[in-house]
């Protein structure tokens, strides 16, 4: 598998900060630890209701989508996580949309080496990547974001609401 953008390559204060203006809190964990509640196990993020579990190994992708489920889905289910965020499809596509949005967000990152990293991960997608996917084929994942209050349309397309941020869910 191609390398990814680890959390260490970030300024972690500002992943902490974005993930707090949805009532996230970001747990760095020390590197030699095993990741609390990680789904896909060894260095990928772990989720436990509003607590989203890393260590600076862990790529940024894994970190966005595990707040990005937590992010989509409502409060009860939230207070009930452990783990294994499930969801459908919708849910699914919606989280990997709004992943590349929360990373716009993050200075010296943002959407384009998302979709690197989710490329490089091996995410899949219908038309071959994930900026295809994002550009022509994600409607329904913006619609379903924007139903929720996380996303308005934009000059340019979908973006996020940041005047909503955790009251969103």
């Amino acid at each position: 598998m191609a390398s990814v953008t680890e959390l260490r390559a970030v300024d972690r204060r500002a992943v902490g900060a974005l993930l707090a203006a949805y009532g996230l809190a970001l747990e760095v964990l020390p590197e030699d630890s095993a990741i609390t509640a990680s789904y896909w196990g060894e260095s990928e993020a772990g989720l436990v209701a509003n607590r989203v579990f890393v260590r600076a190994d862990t790529p940024l992708h894994s970190v966005f989508h595990e707040a990005a489920h937590a992010i989509v889905m409502g409060p009860e289910r939230r207070a009930r996580l452990v783990g294994d965020a499930g969801g459908d499809y919708a849910e699914e596509d919606a989280v990997c949309y709004l992943q590349i949005l929360l990373a716009e967000q993050l200075a010296g990152y943002g959407s384009a080496a998302m979709m690197a990293d989710m490329d490089a991960w091996g995410y899949t997608f219908r038309l071959g990547s994930a900026r295809a996917w994002f550009e022509a084929d994600a409607a329904e994942a913006a619609e379903y974001l924007a139903v929720r209050g996380l996303v308005r349309r934009g000059a340019y397309g979908w973006v996020l609401d940041l005047d909503r941020g955790a009251g969103a869910t």
